[in-house]
């Protein structure tokens, strides 16, 4: 009995060893629930409010809602074939992994599901959580895309076919970055200016992008403000976030950090609004 303990002692001493990518190798995996392959489960049983009580109408056409939209739309078009149209085409895909280093660079640490699986997995639920919020609002105002009505390119054109019956108010994706930069500042509260930032430059990406009127914006980031609050209640989320917090300073203990800033940077250096315009 006691050779066998003092074995399995020296085994975890020896995994204890081990280089980094070989030690993450003996962890247990973090599993994602999925309805199906790829479609990622919430936190949030059913939808967490209902989007049509929290939000007004869309700016109707021919109004000054409309006007200051348009305004916006034009100054987006303007930065087409740039590096923030390219920087908007990364910041559209939402797959995973592709999305892990989103806001990475905004949070100073590397982000994978190999280093931090539970805060992928948070940034996976609560994704589906902030998108479902939103659909309510969506199937009722069943407002039209800025590149339905004006034409000009989209920075995504292979996903043209869907997402002109797909209806832009309030916009799903400024909600999901609204919630991810509001948990991520609650796990990083030293990072939160740059967080914050990137949280903003998300949402723009969709101006940029011509998918997404600036109302639009304005709206996804309330759905994704209330979507986080309600998810404080959920106690499997409050546990993610725990563990993210662990995986966080642990990354940090290790200098895990991201290399493609320099080119996030120089893709987020122009903005399609102006920095003296409200956004509320």
């Amino acid at each position: 009995m006691r050779i066998a303990a003092c074995g399995a002692l020296l085994s975890l001493l020896a995994a204890c060893a081990l280089p980094a990518r070989e030690a993450s190798a003996l962890r247990v995996d973090v599993v994602v629930p999925e309805s199906r392959p790829g479609v990622t489960i919430g936190y949030l049983d059913a939808p967490a409010f209902d989007s049509r009580a929290l939000l007004p109408a869309p700016p109707a056409p021919g109004s000054a809602g409309q006007a200051h939209d348009d305004a916006i739309a034009v100054r987006s078009l303007a930065l087409y074939d740039t590096a923030r149209w390219q920087q908007s085409a990364v910041d559209a895909d939402l797959t995973f992994p592709a999305a892990e280093p989103l806001f990475a660079c905004a949070l100073g640490v590397e982000i994978s599901a190999a280093r931090t699986p539970h805060l992928v997995r948070l940034l996976r639920r609560s994704l589906a959580d902030a998108s479902n919020a939103g659909r309510a609002a969506k199937d009722h105002w069943q407002r039209d895309r800025p590149f339905v009505r004006n034409a000009a390119p989209m920075c995504t054109p292979q996903d043209a076919g869907k997402l002109a019956t797909s209806a832009s108010y309030p916009s799903g994706h400024a909600a999901i970055g609204w919630t991810w930069t509001l948990a991520l500042v609650e796990l990083a509260p030293a990072r939160a200016d740059t967080l914050l930032q990137r949280g903003r430059a998300f949402g723009e990406s969709r101006l940029v992008c011509n998918l997404h009127w600036h109302s639009d914006i304005v709206g996804g980031e309330r759905v994704g403000a209330a979507t986080y609050a309600r998810l404080q209640a959920a106690p499997e989320f409050r546990a993610d976030l725990d563990a993210a917090r662990r995986e966080i300073a642990a990354q940090r203990a290790v200098g895990a950090t991201p290399t493609h800033c320099d080119t996030e940077t120089i893709g987020l250096r122009q903005s399609p609004i102006p920095t003296a315009d409200a956004r509320d």
